[in-house]
């Protein structure tokens, strides 16, 4: 019996010694990080195939759309407006009254119902709940 444990230890220290092996490889190659050539700024998806995507490719930046049979070039923009889209985005916009002038998120969250021993965890209900909430959110047709 304990000869079968040692020979587990020692094959998930091997399998663990070839994927460190494997990913020290692939960083050396260049594969799986990010080259610093094109950054994905922002996506947002149109429908259930086609989404626009802002990109910046060697310090351009670019709005295309793309579907499942093609990419197209909608815009480019300035770095400068992106900077301040970004920025109007992070904080929300406040009106001449002092309240805020963006309608309210479309979606709510969840809040989840259990703060127990199993709270956030597989077995907790709240879980569940929220899980098919998001479910029924990502597939209903706006």
């Amino acid at each position: 019996m304990s000869w079968m444990i040692v020979r587990l230890v020692l094959s998930l220290v091997f399998v663990a010694a070839v994927l460190l092996f494997a990913s020290k490889v692939a960083k050396k190659r260049g594969l799986g990080g990010p080259t610093g050539v094109i950054e994905v700024v922002a996506r947002q998806r149109m429908g259930r195939a086609s989404s626009v995507s802002v990109l910046r490719v060697a310090g351009r930046v670019l709005v295309v759309g793309s579907t499942e049979e093609q990419v197209t070039l909608l815009a480019e923009v300035e770095d400068e407006e992106l900077q301040a889209a970004l920025a109007a985005q992070a904080r929300p916009a406040v009106g001449a009254n002092g309240e805020t002038t963006e309608l309210p998120a479309a979606r709510v969250p969840v809040p989840r119902a259990g703060s127990g021993a199993l709270a956030g965890s597989v077995l907790d209900r709240g879980t569940w709940t929220s899980v098919v909430h998001e479910l029924r959110e990502r597939t209903v047709r706006r």
